[in-house]
């Protein structure tokens, strides 16, 4: 689904702006949002452990480690189309992408690097993989009523592959690749299986939609399955597995998006939550998921299958926890004319480590 990477193009050339933490103002007993740093572009994806923070900056394409002066000090960098990032004590896994000039571009290479407590990286390549495999080419998208007017006007799963989303689990690594609306599971050898493909997204055409697709007026109000493009994975209490979800064109622009608890035995997907406006990530502590919304109102939080505001961010890009419950979050501004911002919402005292693993 390569339409994801457009959505992010004005961010990734933002000027980075340095900044002071500076604290919102909130009562003592409620979630204060405080503002670390805005020394980022484009913070597709946080990685917390314990009092650290690590941010896969998309932009420049550097992984670095939040300082408690706002600043970030670059650990890997030179990273092309980087996106996701997780760790696992002192291993570290992050997503890479080539993609050429064309309009939309098309990626030629997509994978997990993962890196050793020795320094040692191992490349994981999604993309061959995707090739070879093509989890969602039995799936059908696009208008299957044989009663539309424009019946017929389906295609199958097409060959691409993006990583997006990275976490650990049990051993090993999990990836949400939003081109092949699927997740993957990877050992710390490089080895790929297919876990689950996440199931079309049935979206209402409108009159714009329609023209777009380029379709006549007889197709307003049918139905249109689209991808359900996995942008976030992460792992809750008893090692279940979530999954959050942005839905392909003419979904996009709706609020489709949905948050998916995956059966690891059998791949099955059921959706734990929707009416999200554009998932990007989302992060899982104890019964409670936060869902960044880079369209909505900010973090989500989805208690029992309900949705609620959980921290008002425009442009929130990614989310991730600490275990003292301290949800931690990035934002992009979507003109690209500001920088991204890294924040902690807590209604605890949080600090920060600096120093390095």
């Amino acid at each position: 689904m390569r339409r994801i990477r457009a959505l992010f193009a004005a961010g990734a050339a933002a000027a980075l702006i340095v900044g002071a933490p500076a604290p919102a103002s909130a009562s003592p007993r409620e979630p204060v949002t405080k503002v670390w740093s805005s020394q980022v572009a484009v913070p597709f994806s946080l990685a917390v452990d314990g009092s650290r923070v690590l941010v896969a900056d998309g932009g420049p394409g550097i992984i670095g480690q939040l300082q408690s002066n706002g600043s970030i000090k670059p650990l890997l960098t030179g990273i092309p189309g980087l996106a996701g990032l997780a760790t696992r004590g002192a291993w570290t896994a992050y997503g890479s992408s080539i993609e050429d000039d064309s309009e939309p571009p098309i990626i030629s290479a997509s994978g997990l690097n993962i890196r050793s407590p020795k320094g040692t990286t191992v490349y994981a390549d999604v993309h061959a993989y995707e090739t070879k495999h093509n989890p969602d080419g039995a799936l059908t998208y696009g208008i299957t009523d044989p009663t539309s007017c424009a019946a017929g006007f389906t295609a199958p799963g097409r060959i691409d592959s993006h990583v997006y989303g990275v976490a650990s689990w049990r051993g090993d690594w999990l990836v949400a690749d939003a081109g092949a609306n699927a997740i993957f599971r990877v050992t710390d050898r490089g080895a790929i299986r297919t876990l689950a493909v996440l199931p079309p997204v049935p979206v209402t055409l409108t009159a714009e939609s329609v023209g777009a697709l380029g379709l006549g007026d007889c197709a307003i109000g049918d139905t249109f399955y689209a991808e359900a493009v996995p942008t976030g994975v992460a792992v809750g209490r008893g090692g279940d597995i979530y999954v959050s979800t942005l839905p392909g064109f003419p979904g996009e622009s709706a609020s489709l998006g949905a948050v998916w608890r995956i059966n690891p035995s059998n791949g099955k997907a059921t959706m734990v939550a929707s009416g999200l406006s554009g998932a990007t990530g989302l992060a899982v502590s104890g019964s409670k998921i936060y869902v960044a919304q880079l369209f909505g109102p900010g973090i989500a939080l989805v208690d029992h299958g309900k949705v609620s505001t959980f921290a008002p961010l425009a442009g929130s890009l990614s989310v991730a926890t600490a275990p003292n419950g301290t949800v931690w979050a990035s934002t992009m501004d979507l003109s690209g004319q500001k920088p991204g911002t890294i924040v902690s919402i807590s209604n605890k005292r949080v600090t920060v480590r600096g120093h390095f693993r």
